[in-house]
């Protein structure tokens, strides 16, 4: 079977789209430890733990270092630190850049040659409404999801072997969500929001997009 690599794959988005590629595809499953996998490699006991701090570029070189193939690269892990531009510090644009741009980038550039190997190599971007259009009170978080977007348009243009997709869901029923709201002094309604199911789905959908076409960005918005 092809290999896919799912980072944050311990809960919510990242683990809806593990839940809907374990039939046909070996996982590694990215988190930051081993624990936090405990639950989701319970429900997918074929998968492979893949714990690493993605931002320790060390620790990420040598848990790259053994891929020497790999047909699909989901990048999902990502923080959300919201806050307005007069609030907000160096340190928070540090990490959000950090997380959610430098750490993809690097990654990538690692896993290059395995998803190079392939001959059919793909790399999907999870990267939110934000990164089409920013917000008050969102300026870190729509800069790196912007910064995203272009991340994944060059690679598609320096990378022509491999397929790469940007997705931008609405927000979506996560625990994430769930700590942003309350930031927000909103009460937190399921319904409101995207499933992460939807997600997944949307996911395996653009991977078995026969190869005579390049599905480039999907915007999933709720109804």
């Amino acid at each position: 079977m092809p290999t896919a690599l799912i980072t944050g794959a311990s809960r919510g988005v990242g683990a809806a789209i593990a839940r809907e590629l374990a039939p046909t595809y070996d996982l590694l499953l990215g988190a930051r430890s081993a624990e936090s996998l405990t639950d989701i490699l319970d429900e997918l006991p074929t998968a492979t733990p893949w714990p690493v701090e993605l931002t320790d570029y060390d620790a990420l070189a040598a848990a790259c270092a053994p891929i020497d193939q790999l047909d699909v690269l989901v990048h999902n892990a990502g923080v959300a630190d919201l806050d307005t531009i007069a609030e907000s510090s160096v340190e928070q644009w540090r990490n959000t850049l950090e997380a959610n741009v430098i750490a993809v980038a690097e990654l990538t550039r690692l896993l290059l040659p395995a998803l190079r190997a392939s001959g059919r190599g793909q790399v999907i971007l999870i990267n939110s409404g934000a990164g089409l259009r920013a917000n008050a009170g969102w300026a870190s978080y729509a800069a790196s999801k912007f910064a995203l977007r272009a991340f994944g348009d060059a690679l598609r243009l320096e990378e022509p072997s491999l397929r790469v997709t940007s997705v931008h869901p609405g927000r979506t029923d996560t625990d994430m969500q769930r700590a942003i709201v309350a930031g927000e002094g909103d009460e937190y309604r399921p319904e409101k929001y995207l499933r992460p199911s939807t997600v997944g789905k949307a996911v395996r959908n653009i991977l078995d997009t026969p190869e005579d076409a390049h599905c480039t960005e999907v915007v999933l918005r709720i109804r």
